[in-house]
């Protein structure tokens, strides 16, 4: 890897950060299917690591989706960019992007074709994103329809990385599956609206935030509510795969986490609280998905099948 791919990934898509939660993402989908099976039989390496790698790819796609959709808005407002400095072209991303679908492709055909289907219908979804579903102006003026409408894709890859256990096997669908669709919505939201959420004198022209949207106070409180829901679907979730009173204390961890975080965010003038807060906010989004992801499947793997 040349030494400006390096930099574009630690700079726009650093690999460890992101393959650590997709990790457990993946691990906590597949067992929560695994965990329902009776006599207890876990995915296989071959599955586990086929729907890791395609779902980094996902997220990358992701990424670059971003980058076309905003190369207009960073060469005015963000030119330290890589794309706008010049460090690595859209082409050469979407060529990356593309070759990561046909190593998509590959996998689903190899470990079973009934995964081909799944898969076209997230890369569809993506390209709607991608286009912003060719409604660009009304969607940027209406940002609850323009977050809720981007985060749709979380439970449509879930589903696909679920897909690789129980419909590998030949399975039904799993019990429950649509409370762990409902709980990856809501962390994307954790995740997305945490960081996007300033303080009003970090606030920069020409880039957009929830908090420029609608104050910090209100994206903050969404944010709670996003982590509220999550742990609720959490506990709905975990349900199906055990005793959920055993998982109330990480749940009141992750809410305490939250809540600690919000009122970092005082009406007054404590600058340095407000500055803690908006450091603590969008590495609390990221632990608040770690914990709840961690703690429904590699947890109670670990604890094992109730």
């Amino acid at each position: 890897m040349s030494n400006r791919w390096w930099i574009y990934q630690k700079e726009r898509f650093p690999l460890f950060a992101h393959g650590t939660l997709i990790l457990v993402f993946c691990l906590s989908v597949m067992f929560f299917s695994s965990l329902q099976q009776e006599p207890l039989e876990m995915p296989s390496l071959l599955r586990i690591g086929g729907a890791m790698f395609s779902t980094v790819i996902l997220f990358f796609q992701l990424r670059v989706a971003d980058e076309f959709k905003d190369f207009d808005i960073d060469r005015q407002y963000r030119p330290h960019r890589p794309v706008p400095r010049g460090l690595v072209s859209l082409r050469e991303l979407a060529t990356l992007a593309y070759l990561g679908a046909a190593v998509q492709f590959a996998i689903a055909l190899y470990v079973d074709v009934g995964l081909v289907p799944v898969l076209v219908g997230v890369w569809l979804y993506l390209g709607l994103m991608t286009k912003e579903f060719f409604v660009p102006d009304w969607l940027r003026r209406t940002p609850i329809v323009y977050l809720f409408s981007h985060m749709l894709i979380m439970p449509m890859i879930t589903f696909y990385v679920s897909a690789f256990d129980w419909l590998c096997d030949c399975r039904a669908v799993p019990q429950g599956l649509s409370w762990l669709l409902v709980l990856s919505f809501c962390c994307g939201l954790v995740l997305e609206l945490g960081r996007k959420i300033r303080i009003p004198e970090h606030e920069r022209r020409g880039v957009e935030t929830y908090s420029g949207l609608w104050g910090t106070d209100i994206a903050v409180s969404f944010w709670v509510i996003a982590v509220v829901a999550a742990v609720t679907a959490y506990i709905l979730a975990v349900h199906f795969i055990a005793d959920a009173g055993v998982h109330v204390p990480l749940a009141v961890i992750v809410l305490f986490l939250a809540f600690f975080t919000a009122i970092c965010f005082p009406q007054n003038d404590e600058d340095d609280f407000r500055q803690l807060a908006e450091k603590l906010i969008e590495p609390s989004s990221g632990l608040v998905a770690l914990l709840l992801y961690g703690g429904l499947g590699p947890l109670q793997a670990l604890l094992g099948q109730s």
